[in-house]
């Protein structure tokens, strides 16, 4: 198979000055994803290493940088899926990792379960060699003061916390490698001054991440309670195991997600045989896409 690499960095209403660094954010990422593919690595290796970069980046709503919970602290939530085997790994509401999506590899490679979450799921990633942080090495003063203008005006109004003005820069990478086997990883800080502990879509199997050779490999942003409720990610890859196309089947999903419960957001789809989508109902969304012939990559706008 020739490999196929596609990553997303959010979809929401990115504002003109913040364009430039969405781009080069997702284009690092598929630099680092794509050596390990044209190497001969796997799928799996592929997707850790482009999420790894956009985690690093402090554009995205991924480890350092990430929006800030009502306490003022960073709570980070990530899921890694390989469709050959459907072995997954996850974390939820983890404070002190830099880079969730490791930990979450070391889950679905080296232990028996599926989740990890809080202090359990920290402990597991020291116990296997994942140095921890602390929570400050993860807040910037951007967050600082966007939490605080938030909580500010909260108290003279209320705030829509999922407005799609609002930065839902989630990330996420779906890939297919020479073998052709397809996996799915997704990271995320979550939503702006959400309560201590919740959890969003990006880190639950099915929701906002899936992988099955059978049918696809998925990654979504957005507003996570609505993806969460449709089980989207699943939703999209049953409808690509029926036949139908990547392209029309991440669109059908979107509408879906708007029509049934209100929500708003993006989706990257991959089937095993290279075929893909792109589809959101925001604004805009930041995206990468390399094969073998191609590398493309655009802040798309919804028309």
């Amino acid at each position: 198979m020739d490999p196929v690499l596609l990553v997303h960095g959010g979809a929401w209403a990115i504002p003109d000055d913040m364009v430039d660094a969405h781009l080069n954010g997702v284009r690092h990422a598929i630099a680092a994803g794509w050596q390990v593919l044209n190497r001969g690595g796997s799928s799996l290796d592929a997707v850790e290493e482009a999420v790894v970069i956009m985690e690093d980046d402090q554009t995205f709503d991924a480890g350092r940088g990430s929006f800030l919970n009502r306490d003022g602290k960073v709570q980070l939530d990530a899921l890694i899926m390989e469709g050959a085997t459907l072995r997954a790994g996850g974390v939820g509401c983890v404070e002190h990792l830099r880079n969730p999506i490791r930990a979450a590899r070391k889950i679905l490679s080296e232990s028996p379960h599926v989740y990890f979450v809080a202090e359990g799921a920290e402990r597991f990633a020291a116990e296997h060699g994942i140095a921890l942080c602390k929570n400050e090495d993860l807040i910037i003063p951007r967050e600082v003061e966007r939490l605080r203008e938030f909580q500010a005006h909260a108290a003279e109004e209320k705030p829509d916390l999922f407005a799609a003005t609002l930065s839902h820069d989630t990330v996420g990478a779906v890939a297919l490698d020479a073998k052709g086997d397809i996996a799915a990883a997704t990271s995320t800080g979550g939503t702006l001054n959400k309560a201590p502990g919740r959890l969003g879509d990006s880190s639950l199997i099915g929701c906002g991440c899936y992988a099955d050779n059978k049918t696809a490999a998925a990654s979504t942003t957005g507003w996570g309670e609505p993806i969460m409720k449709l089980v989207l990610a699943k939703w999209a890859a049953d409808r690509v195991a029926s036949g139908s196309l990547p392209e029309w089947v991440a669109a059908e999903a979107i509408n879906y997600l708007q029509a049934r419960v209100n929500g708003h957001g993006g989706m990257i789809l991959l089937d095993a045989r290279g075929r893909f989508g792109i589809a959101h109902n925001t604004p805009r969304m930041a995206w990468a896409l390399k094969t073998m012939s191609e590398e493309r990559s655009g802040i798309s706008r919804q028309e």
